[in-house]
């Protein structure tokens, strides 16, 4: 990665968390403007997403975006990958084409489950550990 681009590895990890650090800000915002009358569904619909995508694109720097979409289509990733692309596109269909904020809602909360899984396969075993969590807890 750091042969084929002419930035260095410290500028990568500066963007990286330039961008990481946005996408939480926009997050937090879009839940602050929640509370907006009138727009703040749509405010947080958009915020919300547009935090997710910049976190999401910001491991584009530290190992590139070309890695970053073969990793992200690996089928370990793929269903999670999948779910996270479309809740993106459905919670701005569902609050500026529908208007429907109840579905806004639940997509934004498919967001977040969808971008923790898709998180957590990055780490070892952590999925296993999550799933025989839940399991020993309803059981």
């Amino acid at each position: 990665v750091l042969d084929s681009s002419s930035l260095s590895f410290s500028t990568r990890v500066k963007w990286f968390a330039i961008f990481f650090a946005c996408g939480i800000l926009c997050s937090i915002l879009g839940t602050v403007m929640l509370w907006i009358p009138r727009s703040g569904m749509k405010l947080y619909a958009v915020f919300y997403t547009l935090g997710n995508i910049s976190a999401l694109s910001s491991t584009c720097f530290l190992m590139g975006p070309v890695k970053q979409l073969k990793k992200m289509f690996e089928p370990t990733r793929l269903l999670a990958t999948l779910i996270m692309l479309f809740s993106f596109i459905l919670t701005l269909c569902a609050v500026f084409w529908w208007q429907k904020k109840g579905l806004a809602v639940l997509f934004c909360i498919l967001q977040f489950l969808a971008m923790t899984w898709y998180s957590l396969s990055y780490i070892p075993y952590a999925r296993d550990a999550v799933m025989k969590c839940f399991t020993s807890c309803l059981s």
